[in-house]
C-alpha cells in the first residue's frame, strides 16, 4: 500500500503553510533524513525531511502552493517492498476533478412493467461500520470532499484497490458540514485593507506566510493587550567603557561583543530583581517565570523574527553573543527551528543602529512586556552635581497592564538604568 506523505506541522502553532520547493521528483528514491522539500510555515522556511524510505511515485501539491493545510497529503512514496509502478497505477485508479469537462447528461431508465419487480441492479451494498480503530484508507481527494461536506468515512465503502475511498464514494453522500472551531484568526481578523485605486502607478507585492502572521499578530496583540509605556533615560559611558575592555580581552577567541549583547544581559538581570515583571498573563491565571529567555527582534528578509537566548540571566555576556551571532544568522537564511523562536518571557527590541532616537514597540504575545531601545547619543547631563555631556540612551518598556502594574514596571525599567549605567555587576 503507497504511503502518503502529509503536510507536517513544524511548529505547534502551525496550521498551514507555504510548500515552497520540491527537492525531489517522481521516481525519486528518498531514504529517512533526506530533505525532501521547503516549506515556509509562519515564521520561517524549513527543510522537510523524509521518515521512510521508498520511492516518489506522485507530487499532489505543487511547489509555490500557499495555504496547505497542516495534514493534506502532498506526495506519495511506494516502501521498499512495493513496486512503484504498481503503486502509481494504484494511485491513478482514483479519477481527478476535471473541472472543464462537460457531463453528459444522465440517460432515462427504460420504463418497467406494470405490476412486476424490477430486476435488481447491481447496486452497491451499504457500508458496513468500521470497527473502532481499523486504518480507513481514502484518497486525498476523497478525504477532502468528506470533510467539507461533514461525512464520515468509517460509514463510506471504497470502491477502489483494496477497498480504497475515492472520489465517487463521497460524492452522492449526504452529510452535515462540520462546525469547525474558531481560529487564532478568527479571535483577531486583520482588517480588510484593500485601497481605492486613486490612479497612482504601484507594484503590489503578495504577502508571504510570516508578513502574513506579523499583520495578524500585530493587530492581536494592540487589540486585546492594554499596553502601559514607561520610557527613561540611560547613561551608556560606564557600559561601554566596559564593552571596550572586555573585547580588548576577548579579542584572541575572536568574540567582539555588541552594545545589545551587553543589553540583553541587563534585561534578564533586571527581570530576576523585579520577577513580577517576568510573567505572563494566561485568562484566570498569572504564569510567573522562573527563567529569563529573551526575545530579541531580528530583521530578516522574510520579515521580523524573534530568536531567543534562553535563560540569558544565567549566560556569560560571551556566551550571549556568540549565541545570538549564530541565531541571527539563522534567521536572515530563514533556517531558524522552532524552538529557537518560539516561547521567551521577554523580548527586546533594538533601533539605535538606524538613529532611531525612542520608539514604542508592541508587546509580543504571550510576554506581557517589551523593552525598546533607541540611539546613545551625546546630550548634556548633570554628573556629580555638575553640567556635562554624557552618551545617553532612551528605553521605553511596554507592558501588558492586565499582567503587570505601572509600578511594578518602573521598578523594572529603574533596575535596568542601574544595571546599566554600574554595568560590572554584568559580568558577577
Amino acid at each position: 500500500m503507497p504511503t502518503p506523505i502529509k503536510m507536517p506541522a513544524l511548529s505547534p502553532t502551525m496550521e498551514e503553510g507555504t510548500l515552497a520547493r520540491w527537492l525531489v521528483k517522481v521516481g525519486d528514491k528518498v531514504s529517512s533524513g533526506d530533505i525532501m522539500a521547503e516549506i515556509e510555515t509562519d515564521k520561517a522556511t524549513m527543510e522537510f525531511e523524509a521518515v521512510d524510505e521508498g520511492t516518489i511515485v506522485s507530487i499532489d501539491v505543487e511547489e509555490g502552493s500557499e495555504g496547505v493545510k497542516v495534514g493534506t497529503v502532498i506526495a506519495t512514496l511506494a516502501g521498499e517492498d512495493e513496486d512503484a509502478g504498481d503503486a502509481a497505477s494504484d494511485k491513478a485508479a482514483e479519477p481527478e476533478p476535471e473541472a472543464d469537462k462537460p457531463k453528459e447528461p444522465a440517460k432515462p431508465a427504460p420504463a418497467e412493467p406494470a405490476g412486476e419487480v424490477a430486476p435488481a441492479k447491481s447496486a452497491k451494498p451499504a457500508a458496513a461500520p468500521k470497527t473502532s480503530g481499523e486504518r480507513i484508507v481514502a484518497s486525498p481527494l476523497a478525504k477532502r470532499i468528506a470533510e467539507q461536506k461533514g461525512i464520515d468515512l468509517a460509514n463510506v465503502s471504497g470502491s477502489g484497490p483494496n477497498g480504497r475511498i475515492v472520489k465517487a464514494d463521497v460524492e452522492g453522500t449526504k452529510g452535515s458540514a462540520p462546525v469547525s472551531a474558531p481560529s487564532a484568526e478568527a479571535a483577531a481578523p486583520v482588517p480588510d485593507a484593500k485601497i481605492p485605486d486613486y490612479g497612482i502607478p504601484f507594484e503590489a507585492e503578495k504577502l508571504n506566510n510570516i508578513r502574513k502572521t506579523i499583520a495578524r499578530r500585530l493587530t492581536e496583540a494592540k487589540q486585546t493587550i492594554p499596553h502601559i509605556y514607561l520610557t527613561l533615560d540611560v547613561q551608556l559611558d560606564a557600559l561601554l567603557k566596559l564593552r571596550s575592555e572586555l573585547n580588548a580581552a576577548l579579542e584572541p577567541q575572536g568574540i567582539k561583543l555588541s552594545v545589545n549583547d551587553l543589553l540583553i544581559k541587563g534585561l534578564a538581570k533586571a527581570l530576576q530583581q523585579v520577577p513580577s515583571c517576568n510573567v505572563s498573563f494566561a485568562g484566570d491565571e498569572l504564569r510567573k517565570y522562573t527563567r529569563t529567555d529573551i526575545s530579541v527582534a531580528v530583521a530578516a528578509p522574510s520579515g521580523l523574527i524573534t530568536p531567543i537566548i534562553v535563560d540569558a540571566g544565567s549566560k556569560s555576556i560571551s556566551t550571549i553573543s556568540t549565541e545570538m551571532k549564530e541565531l541571527a544568522g539563522k534567521a536572515r537564511d530563514g533556517k531558524l527551528q522552532p524552538h529557537e523562536y518560539q516561547g521567551g518571557t521577554a523580548s527586546l527590541s533594538n533601533l539605535g543602529m538606524f538613529g532611531i532616537k525612542q520608539f514604542d514597540a508592541v508587546i509580543n504575545p504571550p510576554q506581557a512586556m517589551i523593552l525598546a531601545v533607541g540611539a546613545g547619543e551625546k546630550r548634556p547631563a548633570v554628573i556629580d552635581g555638575a553640567l556635562s555631556i554624557a552618551t545617553v540612551m532612551s528605553a521605553t518598556g511596554s507592558f501588558d497592564h492586565r499582567a503587570i502594574d505601572g509600578a511594578d514596571g518602573a521598578q523594572l525599567m529603574q533596575a535596568f538604568q542601574q544595571i546599566v549605567e554600574n554595568p560590572l555587576g554584568l559580568v558577577a
